[in-house]
């Protein structure tokens, strides 16, 4: 089965034809980051021009790199939630056009879920159950991933996200958009034990994460050597803070994990190309998890990871008809289950 695929809930216009959910025909992405970056982060009114823009181009690419046509085509996926409204409006009208126009029947993909379903792309043997660590820049959860529809949120965030942690603290030392790569990049030369930051605890929620403590931690260091005429030793900086950030993620992952019984570990989201956090991942699950993290490639916003959940999406029977609509937050566990 092919599913043409449809990305466009932030600053990525994405298109890609997949093939049973696990083998990649084409995988275009249109990015907006150097636009944005004049203005430290995504303006969302600019993103949904540029998506609409854009979003006719990258899909005939997308088609041409794959070497087919829409005949070719059995149906139509669409990222509709979570994201930036006016951005995931873009990608669903044009879809259900599309849909429409082709007959090929809708498929409605949760943003965080073909996340997850990226890994399906980078191991071709990968099935639920298991249990997954989703952090990118706007979500930090730990998820158990029943089945490939059947998932269950069993930690989150109750602040920040860490994408959006690492992306603040970058943006108090000067380190232009998108701060967290470049943070990433500049700590692996940098000290993680020359300063002392703060370990983040949720009482009574073990598996949650608060990242808004650590993140004022770290302006408040900023500004205190500021204020002090005292050099800011941006790298060593950098090292102790990503140190803080993914220990907080790495511990709560790996106590769920014991905890519940699993031992089969996934990563999912942007921050999972994290260089320290792949690091600690693969050490710390060495001889007692099977750990699994998508290619970096896929790590980001992208269309085949769409076209993989999809394709599972299809076979639970859940499409969409014409009265689809986009929705900037939605949980991870509902499905949609009209059948039109």
């Amino acid at each position: 089965m092919r599913i043409l695929a449809i990305e466009s809930s932030c600053d990525e216009t994405a298109a890609a034809v997949v093939e049973d959910g696990r083998n990649v025909l084409s995988n275009i992405v249109a990015s907006q980051v150097e636009e944005h970056k004049l203005y430290g982060g995504v303006v969302p009114e600019i993103a949904s021009r540029r998506h609409a823009e854009a979003i006719v181009g990258v899909v005939d690419e997308a088609l041409s790199a794959a070497d087919c046509t829409l005949d070719d085509i059995d149906a139509v996926a669409v990222t509709y939630a979570p994201g930036l409204i006016g951005a995931l409006l873009v990608g669903v009208n044009f879809a259900k056009g599309l849909s429409l126009a082709a007959d090929k029947p809708l498929i409605p993909v949760h943003h965080l879920r073909s996340h997850i379903a990226s890994n399906y792309i980078s191991h071709k043997k990968l099935k639920p159950p298991f249990l997954c660590l989703v952090v990118s820049g706007g979500h930090s959860h730990i998820v158990e991933v029943r089945d490939y529809t059947d998932m269950k949120v069993i930690g989150r965030t109750r602040d920040d996200a860490a994408g959006e942690a690492f992306d603040k603290a970058a943006r108090a030392m000067g380190i232009p958009y998108p701060g967290g790569v470049e943070l990433d990049k500049i700590a692996e030369s940098g000290d993680d034990s020359a300063f002392s930051m703060p370990k983040p605890h949720v009482d009574g929620s073990e598996y949650d994460f608060s990242f808004s403590g650590l993140k004022t931690a770290v302006i408040n260091l900023i500004h205190s050597r500021e204020q002090k005429g005292e050099d800011i030793p941006v790298a060593d900086i950098c090292a102790s803070y990503r140190r803080a950030v993914v220990g907080c993620l790495t511990d709560n992952f790996l106590k769920a994990a014991f905890d519940l019984g699993y031992t089969t570990l996934v990563t999912a989201g942007g921050v999972s190309a994290n260089s320290l956090l792949r690091r600690e991942l693969e050490e710390r699950c060495r001889g007692r998890f099977d750990l699994y993290m998508p290619d970096k490639y896929l790590c980001g916003d992208n269309g085949a990871m769409v076209g993989a959940q999809g394709y599972y999406e299809y076979l639970a029977g859940h499409t969409a008809g014409s009265d689809l609509n986009a929705a900037a937050t939605l949980p991870i566990s509902e499905n949609i289950n009209s059948g039109k």
